[in-house]
């Protein structure tokens, strides 16, 4: 009798009698479970308790490598810190498609070398997305899926020799990686911080590194370096990257390195590539992961490293589902594998920058650029002081920089962290702001796709000609500028200038963004806009000049690391500036140059910056000085989640009992999201307090309405 933990909404692994010669602990399983087979984990031994004549037989044991123990451990207790159940977790370690396959040839389909006699629109989409998956196998269904063609276009295509259609494998290993390869001249401060990451990595043991360097300054060549030790040593590595966006560049940047292409784990690869990738990892063809958050819940076989790339990026958090951080994840992976972890960042997170201070993370800094490049000079453009044409929104000095910049055969960047045309569409006549009909939430237009989206459900629409609650025309108007607002603006003030516009709603594929990317740093625009997908970690040799439009607008709020993600962001975005043999600059627009936040970005005292930010969180006991949950009540009716959280709040025995305190219900800033109505509660402890457990007792002693949604979110970094 084993027990077995399913993927299914169960609150316990059920127990099942085993196959004939028995089954290892951590075996993946099909069993009976009513009239279906589902997929399962032996967890261990059978707890029994029940006539064993009506136990049922495990159906199948599936031919790949038995969950490790470590792995099992790893679920388990990241479970229990995030509150989540079992079955959850157990799915997002099984997010691999047709692992109940036994191994089999199959074709697949890739990119070929022929030209086709005649193009139609048919087959240059086949040859799109070819392209755009850089080599990725396809099977004969995903590609025509994803081009939207019948597959008789790519057959046809195969005769003419432009697509390639094999027989291979079902999962084959990844090409071995070469560590031996020469890697770039490190400078001396580099090859210090590159020595001491191999020490760790050769040493066999956890530890956890904050590598701390200034935009530019090499970085990612000095983790490179630590990969290289941990795949000379036979173990694993894990890069984890913040963007999908990012991965393109630095696969490139892996393969001139290593001599071959890693494995990927992100949602644009293909299903067929998501599942030799977690097969290989298992069975060790795969040495080195590059992936979004997710890729922590892949099999490693024997799991040497994990790099956590720009690991203050907000991105690594998950906002739904199973609610985690990947960076504090990587952290406890790392010590149940006997792994190194490596933060890297320019402007590392306030969590990670207080742990190196109290000696629990190493902390190695970078602190000048690579070769001759230079910190650019940061200087503020205070708004109170220009005079402002109305509607405008860059400032005449500005202006006159960025026109120096262009007539030097420079590039100039101006960023504005926010997308489409304008965050609000007023209604001259009533006054009326065109909301999301599924949320508390303002309709932003995009007037590049001629659509209003919400940036909450993504909810879309065409953009209206009459207001739709007067019915009035030509009354509609665009409040406040978006980064498409400020392309159209730098138009007409920079007629001759050639703008390229970077944000994530104008490009339908990574692909497409690379491309524009590449030709943006190669000289094909004299004057970029972008958002923060700017910020990170692109490289634009020509860029001397940043301007940033609302250096302000991250300050406005409530958010307890608004003054953190500001500093962050602001540096992110200046450091993009001097990055080749040019000095750069940067120009920050502000209404509030002697706000603390903005004379720290422009001091470039970090240090001080960090120290006193530390400070107030420690005196107001905020995390990291303290511990936070969110607790969001969700339900198609206001009342019943009020209720609810009125009802949790006068039950908050087990929460008082251990130290802590509970604020709300209050509704959450976004009251409404898809249709369902939304309430918040703060939950807010001490240091040392065991807040799961208090948590738990408390959730767990009130009886909600089934009707009603609850999600517990362990150390919240947002409040919407």
């Amino acid at each position: 009798m084993v027990s077995v933990l399913t993927t299914q909404p169960l609150d316990r692994p059920l127990d099942y009698l085993a196959p004939e010669g028995g089954v290892a602990d951590g075996a993946f399983v099909m069993v009976p479970l009513g009239p279906r087979q589902v997929l399962g984990v032996v967890w261990g031994r059978g707890l029994g308790g029940f006539d064993l004549k009506k136990a049922r037989r495990i159906h199948a044991v599936l031919p790949v490598p038995p969950m490790r123990e470590e792995m099992r451990d790893f679920l388990t207790r990241a479970g229990d810190y995030t509150l989540t159940s079992m079955p959850a977790m157990l799915r997002l370690a099984t997010r691999a498609p047709g692992l109940t396959n036994p191994p089999s040839m199959q074709k697949v389909y890739r990119l070929g070398e022929g030209e086709p006699d005649r193009m139609t629109d048919a087959r240059s989409r086949v040859l799109a997305v070819l392209e755009e998956f850089g080599g990725l196998a396809f099977t004969l269904k995903e590609l025509s899926d994803a081009a939207g063609v019948t597959s008789s276009v790519i057959k046809g295509l195969v005769k003419q020799g432009a697509v390639f259609e094999e027989n291979t494998p079902r999962d084959l290993p990844f090409p071995r990686l070469d560590p031996a390869l020469p890697g770039k001249t490190l400078s001396e401060a580099q090859q210090a911080a590159s020595d001491t990451l191999r020490e760790g990595i050769n040493s066999g043991r956890y530890g956890t590194t904050l590598l701390r360097g200034i935009t530019g300054s090499g970085k990612t060549e000095v983790y490179l370096e630590a990969v290289a030790a941990c795949l000379a040593k036979g173990r694993q590595a894990m890069v984890l990257l913040p963007e999908i966006a990012l991965s393109a560049e630095f696969l490139s940047r892996v393969e001139k390195r290593f001599g071959a292409r890693p494995a990927e784990w992100h949602s644009g690869v293909t299903m067929t590539e998501r599942r030799r990738t977690w097969k290989m990892v298992a069975e060790g063809g795969a040495q080195l992961v590059v992936g979004a958050r997710s890729a922590l819940f892949l099999p490693y076989r024997d799991l040497g490293l994990i790099v956590v790339d720009e690991e203050h990026d907000s991105s690594y958090k998950q906002e739904d589902g199973v609610l985690y951080n990947a960076r504090d994840m990587a952290v406890l992976r790392a010590s149940l594998a006997g792994a190194q972890v490596v933060l890297a960042s320019a402007t590392p997170s306030l969590e990670s920058w207080v742990n190196a201070q109290a000696g629990k993370y190493r902390r190695l800094d970078l602190k000048s650029r690579f070769g001759s490049a230079a910190l650019p000079e940061m200087r503020a453009i205070d708004m109170r002081a220009e005079d402002m044409p109305k509607g405008r929104w860059i400032s005449p000095r500005l202006q006159s920089e960025v026109m120096k910049r262009v007539e030097n055969g420079e590039q100039a960047l101006l960023f504005l962290n926010r997308r489409g045309y304008a965050p609000v569409t007023l209604c001259r006549a009533c006054g009326d702001q065109i909301e999301c009909p599924q949320c508390d939430a303002r309709m932003v237009e995009h007037r590049f796709l001629k659509r209003l989206m919400c940036h909450q459900c993504g909810e879309s629409m065409p953009i209206p000609e009459t207001c739709p609650k007067c019915e009035a025309e030509g009354t509609l108007s665009a409040v406040g500028p978006g980064v498409e607002r400020l392309t159209e603006e730098a138009t007409e003030l920079f007629p001759e200038a050639r703008i390229a516009t970077l944000s994530s709603d104008l490009f339908a594929s990574a692909r497409a963004l690379k491309q524009a990317v590449e030709t943006i740093a190669t000289g094909g625009a004299d004057i970029i806009v972008g958002t923060q997908l700017v910020a990170k970690g692109h490289n634009f040799p020509l860029l001397t000049l940043v301007g940033v439009i609302d250096a302000d607008l991250g300050l406005h709020g409530s958010d307890m690391r608004a003054a953190e993600k500001t500093f962050q962001l602001m540096r992110q975005v200046a450091g993009r500036a001097g990055r080749a043999e040019k000095p750069g600059e940067a120009l920050m627009q502000t209404f509030q140059p002697e706000h603390p936040v903005i004379r720290a970005i422009l001091s470039g005292d970090e240090e001080e910056f960090w120290n006193a930010e530390a400070e107030s969180r420690a005196q107001a006991g905020m995390p990291p000085f303290g511990r936070m949950a969110g607790i969001i009540l969700s339900s198609e009716r206001a009342e019943e989640a009020f209720e609810a959280g009125t009802m949790l709040a006068r039950h908050d025995g087990p929460i008082r009992q251990a130290g802590a305190v509970v604020y709300g219900p209050a509704p959450a800033p976004i009251a409404r999201i898809r249709g369902w109505h939304r309430v918040r509660m703060l939950v807010k402890a001490p240091k040392g307090v065991a807040l799961q457990r208090a948590v738990s007792d408390w959730i767990g002693g009130v009886r909600l309405p089934k009707t009603l949604r609850l999600s517990v979110d362990i150390d919240p970094q947002s409040f919407y």
